[in-house]
């Protein structure tokens, strides 16, 4: 009996950076009962990429971006700051393009974040836990300023090819898959990025759409991954003037509203997506209290994998 001939047709196959991106907008059914029609809550579910967070976008084009002008070379060290994802996805990407990647962290991210860090190979640096994302910062701009020819510094906080990732993909997305009919986009405020350039392509298609920015509501809070402006070092790639709108969010709201998404609609998701449902929903209710209609896009920006040994889980 012959053999079939497996070199007739090309095998179907992809690689990392074609899984990045087009992530699915998300519906509801139950957290959102108590809405008229006319309003709408929809959230892209960014844990649908390779590393499991919205951050694989900006990563990858800080990377790419860095390859094409030449910062970035084999013979030198990727470097930055970050809460978790954003490593994470330095991480996973450096580890496929044969890239070295050390990572300066806040020492109370969570368990799950740092071992997936440590698993790709990247080198993990602590940092105070007192002084969050700002003191990893400040870590990091240290040891680049020592050894400026040994490091790539990837600086998401301040590099443009960080927003301009949104500005090329997720706004397009989001305007493709709600057929042009959002009308207002809200999202958390980390490094910025996400909102920036997710707002600037949604502006550019309709200049109506609101953009709301969504924080914590004190300095001290446990929304990891997301910065209270007014007392942190502020982002060079955020200009407050393209939001229409600022939302503060407690801890206790986003961990309630976490349990309420995986409970009531099988949405297992992470603190700053909890967050970032909450304020949809305040605003969804606005629009209902005075009859306006209304389509809220939101963004998840993980699941909670990275963080079921929090103990809010089990109230």
């Amino acid at each position: 009996m012959a053999l079939p001939n497996y070199h007739m047709q090309p095998i179907a196959a992809t690689d990392l950076d074609n899984l990045i991106g087009n992530t699915p907008l998300l519906s509801f059914r139950r957290i959102t009962a108590h809405l008229p029609e006319n309003v709408a809550i929809y959230a892209k579910a960014e844990w649908t990429n390779p590393g499991g967070s919205v951050k694989d976008r900006a990563a990858a084009n800080i990377i790419r971006q860095a390859e094409l002008t030449g910062d970035l070379t084999r013979d030198k060290v990727l470097v930055d700051s970050t809460s978790g994802n954003t490593g994470i996805a330095y991480a996973m990407i450096g580890a496929a393009r044969g890239y070295r990647v050390r990572l300066f962290v806040p020492g109370n991210a969570s368990p799950e974040r740092l071992a997936i860090l440590r698993a790709y190979g990247a080198e993990v640096v602590l940092t105070d836990p007192l002084e969050g994302s700002d003191g990893a910062i400040l870590a990091v701009r240290e040891v680049v300023a020592a050894e400026p020819g040994r490091y790539f510094y990837a600086n998401q906080y301040n590099n443009p090819a960080n927003w301009q990732a949104h500005y090329h993909t997720t706004g397009v997305e989001i305007w493709q898959q709600t057929h042009g009919r959002v009308t207002h986009f809200l999202a958390g405020l980390g490094t910025s990025g996400t909102l920036m350039g997710t707002g600037r392509r949604l502006k550019h298609y309709n200049p109506h759409v609101q953009i709301i920015s969504l924080q914590p509501d004190s300095a001290f809070h446990g929304l990891e991954g997301l910065k209270h402006m007014p007392t942190a070092i502020k982002p060079g790639i955020y200009d407050e003037t393209l939001t229409d709108r600022n939302l503060p969010v407690s801890t206790e709201v986003a961990h309630d509203t976490a349990r309420r998404l995986a409970r009531e609609e099988g949405y297992l998701v992470g603190i700053s997506a909890a967050a970032a449902m909450a304020g949809a929903l305040q605003l969804a209710d606005e629009l209902a209290a005075r009859g306006e209609p209304g389509v809220v896009v939101t963004l998840f920006p993980d699941n909670a994998y990275k963080y079921l040994s929090e103990s809010f889980w089990t109230k």
